[in-house]
């Protein structure tokens, strides 16, 4: 649970801030913790470190706010993020505040619909930076411990469905069935904003230790510049410059890489030499979307990604699968084949959950395998559009 840190020398803000979010208190969205100056707030931030937000008016006695705002740039949490409050139309101040690390800010006489906003955008901001910094960590045990990899690697790939069960517009499922104990596959889904869903699906080439340490690379690097570009091909173009460096004549990845707005259905998304997905349209139909004709990361630069788009309605499930699945081979030397992948989802038909349809093509698959040793990852992400 957060904890908001409010910096204001009027004696009654306590009461007030308390009464206009006692639902979100008594929710334990958050807690309120205050302080009357600068002074004070420093005293409180070095002594609690749960402390992720602190919201500070800028007139104060000792110490203001803007003062206060180089003082927590010199602390050593980078994560902690402040919103000021000034008087309406002070652009100067507001424009110091911003220029001194300021996240936001509000004007006075205090709208709480807009502080209530403003916060919780702040607090989303906090979550996805912790979250990566989370990412990073499990990075960098992957690279100091190579014995672990297999069991970081678990746990660095979503595996809780549905992961965001608070956004009804939209619904997930994923499965990864490893050929080896650490495979090159890899997939991930985080919020940009309130509005724009990322998802993504890669394969790195080779398979045990050195891929899985490469998919955690793909997988960070990703997500920090996700969080920056809102343009699917830019992201894959500054992706695969950042990878040029560290990849040899063998490693490379394919990405498929999406951006979903949860609000109308529509996806702009870039395909960097990953299998196309298929659209499992609501009637039972199916898409195959239009190819960006993008090349693998990590091998060759400079290249352009193209961004193309794609609208999904009410019920329509985006299917992104690795090669493994069109490869996946039985005695006979067969492969399984998109085509197959096509019909398998026709049959299934429409109106039916990600996770029904994942069932669906995995029985399938394990059907035509028929116990056969596969040498390859068989991984898929679902991604339905609720409306």
């Amino acid at each position: 649970m957060y904890s908001i840190l409010i910096v204001d020398d009027e004696p009654d803000v306590r009461v007030l801030m308390e009464q206009k979010f006692r639902r979100q208190l008594r929710d334990e969205k958050f807690t309120l913790q205050f302080a009357g100056d600068g002074v004070e707030a420093l005293e409180v931030l070095s002594s609690d470190d749960n402390i992720a937000m602190v919201l500070t008016d800028i007139n104060m006695p000792r110490m203001d706010g803007l003062t206060l705002l180089d003082e927590i740039q010199k602390l050593t949490d980078s994560h902690l993020k402040t919103v000021v409050v000034s008087a309406y139309g002070d652009i100067a101040n507001i424009r110091t505040a911003m220029n001194r690390g300021a996240f936001d800010f509000v004007t006075k006489p205090i709208d709480f619909g807009d502080l209530e906003m403003t916060i919780q955008k702040t607090l989303d901001e906090i979550h996805r930076l912790r979250e990566a910094l989370q990412a990073q960590t499990q990075l960098s045990s992957l690279q100091y411990d190579l014995s672990t990899a297999a069991r970081i690697q678990q746990k660095i790939i979503p595996k809780i469905f549905p992961p965001f069960p608070d956004k009804k517009q939209i619904d997930i499922y994923a499965s990864m069935d490893a050929a080896r104990d650490v495979g090159g596959d890899f997939y991930d889904y985080f919020f940009i904003d309130n509005e724009r869903l990322a998802f993504l699906i890669g394969d790195v080439s080779g398979k045990g230790v050195p891929a899985a340490i490469y998919m955690a690379i793909c997988r960070t690097m990703m997500r920090a510049v996700a969080s920056q570009v809102a343009d699917p091909g830019e992201c894959l173009r500054r992706v695969n410059k950042m990878l040029i460096p560290d990849s040899d004549l063998t490693t490379f990845v394919t990405v498929f890489y999406g951006v979903l707005n949860i609000r109308t259905g529509s996806v702009k998304y870039c395909n960097g030499g990953h299998d196309l997905p298929i659209v499992l349209r609501a009637d039972g139909s199916t898409d195959t979307l239009e190819d960006t004709q993008g090349l693998l990361l990590g091998k060759f630069e400079p290249i352009d990604f193209e961004t193309e788009r794609v609208n999904l309605n009410k019920g329509d499930i985006m299917v992104l699968t690795t090669d493994g699945v069109a490869e996946a081979m039985n005695r006979e030397q067969d492969f399984y084949t998109t085509e197959k992948l096509e019909e398998t989802l026709k049959e299934i038909g429409g109106g039916k959950t990600p996770k029904e349809v994942t069932e669906g093509i995995i029985a399938s698959v394990k059907g035509f395998v028929n116990g056969y040793e596969q040498s390859d990852d068989i991984t898929m992400l679902l991604v339905q559009y609720k409306g």
